[in-house]
């Protein structure tokens, strides 16, 4: 298994050069993976929120082997050729580390598409997911992209460089119980299950992703854990990532501090 922190940039960890310097120590704390919340707003006492597609760039220059990305983005709102420049050259700026967490989202959290006058319907967004996915996928392969679909349209347009691997790796998110996510998820190169509770939530659609795919090589199943759960049964379950999870609501510098410091788990 491999272990990643997970940090929204929130408050305390709002500074972008703060979190570069962070990324430099958790790479040398030997992590395998630093990856960043996408939120635009959060619920008080959270009061500042930085971007996380700048702040990857800084991490990308303050680190030579740490996977980075958005977990997860929702892409739903993104323009979808500008989502592809930006993860192409973020990738190359990287060496070929970025991964590209996606999902959909939920205006629940925070109401950041009510207050934003984004699309709130679920079906809609997943619609506009699943073409933006294909536009990206398209888009990496440096050939022509011809996409004419209900919400976005790309006309025999030809997006270089390419990604330093060929593509991204991308990984679906998903709460537990819900196949859509999985089934989606299977096309691709990983999954996240959200909000777990226990081992066997990761039983399930490990299971039918090995269905759907025949096999799970080449292929990631990540969980978010707070620091105190032991992520071996989890592992025996068939995640390949572990990412710490901390509380936003007491999260503080000093704690993470620590945390990186003291290493993955062993």
């Amino acid at each position: 298994m491999k272990y990643a922190i997970w940090l929204p940039l929130f408050d305390e960890l709002s500074d972008p050069s703060q979190i570069a310097r962070l990324a430099a120590a958790t790479e040398e704390a030997g992590w395998d993976g630093f990856f960043l919340w996408d939120q635009l707003w959060w619920r008080p006492p959270v009061r500042e929120v930085s971007d996380p597609w700048i702040t990857m760039s800084a991490m990308a220059t303050a680190t030579e082997r740490l996977r980075i990305g958005p977990m997860v983005s929702p892409i739903a709102r993104r323009r979808p050729t500008k989502l592809l420049r930006e993860t192409t050259t973020l990738d190359r700026l990287s060496g070929g580390r970025l991964i590209l967490g996606v999902g959909l989202g939920s205006d629940r959290f925070a109401q950041e598409y009510s207050k934003t006058g984004e699309e709130v319907d679920d079906r809609v967004r997943a619609e506009r997911m699943d073409e933006t996915l294909e536009i990206l996928t398209s888009g990496w392969t440096g050939e022509p992209v011809r996409h004419h679909g209900k919400h976005f349209v790309v006309d025999d347009v030809r997006f270089l460089p390419r990604p330093v691997a060929g593509r991204v790796p991308v990984w679906l998110a998903g709460f537990p119980g819900n196949a859509k996510p999985v089934r989606r998820a299977a096309r691709y190169d990983g999954f996240f299950p959200v909000n777990l509770t226990s081992p066997e939530q990761v039983e399930a659609p490990a299971a039918m992703l090995r269905e759907l795919r025949g096999d799970l090589d080449n292929f990631d199943i990540a969980v978010a854990l707070e620091p105190d759960v032991d992520p071996r049964p989890y592992a025996d379950a068939g995640a390949t990532w572990c990412l710490i999870d901390v509380d936003p609501a007491t999260l503080r510098l000093a704690d993470v501090q620590a945390l990186i410091a003291a290493g993955p788990p062993k």
